[in-house]
């Protein structure tokens, strides 16, 4: 297999239709609500939650089989059902149309992988074996999540807020870079923590 092209995608706005609604079907569901996206499910069969989902009007959901029609306008599917001949006819039909499928557990019917995600805010780190083995994937990520603590996350928002008046000043160029290269350092985060704790403290007192 090519080396896969790692990139992070915005799905706001955008339709992806997940096909099963079950549990696997709600986790897949779950990661794709933050994104705004535009999000289909159909099952003959849904459970509890996704039911809830759709009253709330978080999803649009049609308990009924699969239609080649569900596909219609859709940027990218996610099938997540147990019937081996329907995942292969969904993919099948995706790949014709030219639309990215997932087929969950099957690396052979899949355009792209769900990586292990470390999330601290606007923080991302993504972690892929290329679908080979998801269990180390879940190992690095723990490992990662210590690394970087939940602290990151305001540090990173501050970052970011800090880079725009940086990048909006009269500076020169070159200062603006070393400015921007020094904010995002490791030292500069453990001052930001250690002046944070300080802050915390000082609320307390």
């Amino acid at each position: 297999m090519k080396t896969l092209f790692p990139m992070f995608v915005k799905l706001d706005g955008r339709g992806v239709l997940v096909v099963g609604a079950g549990n696997i079907g709600e986790q897949k569901i779950s990661t794709l609500l933050p994104t705004g996206a535009n999000i289909h499910v159909v099952a003959r069969e849904a459970n509890h939650r996704i039911q809830q989902l759709a009253a709330e009007g978080s999803i649009a959901l049609s308990e009924r089989p699969f239609r080649n029609s569900d596909l219609d306008g859709v940027f990218m599917a996610v099938v997540a059902t147990s019937l081996q001949e329907l995942n292969v006819e969904i993919y099948r039909e995706a790949q014709h149309r030219q639309i990215l499928c997932n087929v969950v557990d099957v690396p052979d019917q899949c355009d792209f992988y769900y990586p292990a995600v470390v999330q601290r805010g606007d923080l991302q780190i993504a972690i892929s074996t290329s679908g080979q083995s998801p269990s180390l994937a879940q190992q690095i990520r723990v490992r990662l999540e210590k690394q970087y603590g939940p602290g990151y996350a305001e540090w990173v928002a501050e970052l970011g807020k800090t880079r725009r008046k940086i990048l909006a000043s009269t500076l020169e160029p070159e200062v603006k870079r070393r400015l921007l290269q020094s904010l995002a350092s490791e030292e500069a985060f453990e001052d930001a923590v250690k002046n944070q704790a300080r802050a915390d403290q000082r609320k307390l007192a």
